[in-house]
């Protein structure tokens, strides 16, 4: 999903399509996980890990699949609704899997800086596995090669041994009544601090790097910069996570991240643009696992599933609205000017994370 999101707006802007139709590409990709992700985590309840994962490979390859037969627009549009879909299920699946599998907060924090390495290599070998494909032998052939790669999840998850399915306690409130908890809000609105500079810094380097003529295995491996520095800072969390309480993490993380979108205008060049996107990934690499950890700890167990999916339909709102928004203001201010502003409102925002000073502990059963 991850080659596909770089991909298919860089397409729409090489075929003179305009910011505002890659913005509407990259917004496809969280659009189906609003509406599937509770469904989705429900199933997953009932059926575990690996029927899920199974479905979301199939639907993964039939969207890039349809992609390098029929590159054009609308098509490309349907490959994202697929593709994000399909990923944001299996998120699901996967998180509630090693969920079930941690005892205590200290390995929950280790069991997800672990798993959570995976999505962010994946954000190095897509765009740059891509962006090489794009420059080298166009863009069917990149379609083409990442149809093929879910078929190695599908490989590995053969080998996979899952817990039992456990008849759990259905929860008599509706998912959104975990909204009202005040610490579950605050941890939500540092998530989105998260995921909108995540949906940022992969929307608009395309665009600023094809604004100065970069071509695309150089803006490949900027993105892929950014993803390999935050696969690194998680390996190094379990270590990081003994010493250091995740709010003091998450909040200081955020207000680098936001600091470094104010800088990222002033630099000119590929490698100025690799260094800043290094700083941003790893800053933005410390958040997820630290609020994951938290999100378990916060919630009782029997509603961990509704509460992955409330977080996961939160954050996709964002995704769908944020890259269109992104695209209006930068073909109206620049680039420069979506980066300006986002880091503004991510390095004010980050002072919240001090509210979440004092939670963490296990969460009692509502």
């Amino acid at each position: 999903m991850t080659g596909m999101r770089m991909a298919a707006p860089l397409f729409a802007l090489s075929h003179g399509l305009g910011e505002a139709a890659a913005g509407v590409l990259v917004a496809l990709f969280a659009a189906t996980q609003i509406v599937l992700s509770l469904p989705a985590g429900r199933f997953a309840d009932r059926h575990g890990f690996k029927r899920p994962m199974r479905l979301a490979i199939f639907t993964t390859v039939l969207g890039a699949g349809l992609a390098a037969v029929w590159p054009v627009y609308p098509v490309l549009c349907l490959s994202a609704l697929l593709c994000g879909g399909a990923v944001g299920a299996a998120t699901i699946a996967l998180q509630r899997h090693v969920g079930r599998l941690a005892t205590g907060p200290s390995e929950l924090r280790e069991v997800f800086s672990w798993v959570s390495t995976a999505p962010a290599v994946s954000n190095f070998l897509g765009p740059f596995a891509a962006g090489l494909l794009i420059d080298h032998g166009g863009y069917r052939a990149a379609f083409g090669f990442l149809a093929v790669m879910p078929v190695l999840a599908w490989a590995l998850l053969r080998r996979v041994r899952e817990k039992p399915i456990e008849a759990t306690r259905a929860s008599k409130s509706p998912a959104w009544d975990l909204l009202r908890d005040p610490g579950f809000r605050r941890l939500m609105l540092m998530n989105w601090f998260m995921n909108s500079s995540w949906d940022l810094h992969g929307f608009m380097v395309p665009l600023l790097g094809h604004e100065r003529g970069l071509p695309a295995s150089v803006i490949g491996s900027i993105l892929g910069a950014f993803a390999i520095a935050a696969a690194i800072v998680r390996l190094m969390i379990p270590v990081v996570a003994r010493q250091v309480r995740e709010w003091v993490l998450i909040t200081g993380a955020t207000a680098i991240a936001g600091l470094t979108f104010l800088l990222y205008p002033f630099t000119r060049s590929a490698l100025t643009m690799g260094l800043a996107s290094i700083v941003i990934g790893m800053a933005l690499g410390l958040v997820q696992p630290m609020v994951m950890s938290m999100l378990h700890q916060l919630t009782p167990k029997h509603r961990h599933g509704e509460a992955l999916a409330v977080r996961l339909i939160l954050i996709n709102l964002s995704s769908v609205g944020m890259p269109m928004l992104f695209g209006v203001v930068g073909g109206a201010l620049g680039a420069s000017g979506v980066f300006w502003a986002m880091g503004a409102i991510v390095g004010a925002g980050s002072r919240l994370g001090t509210g979440l000073r004092g939670l963490g502990a296990e969460a009692t059963e509502v």
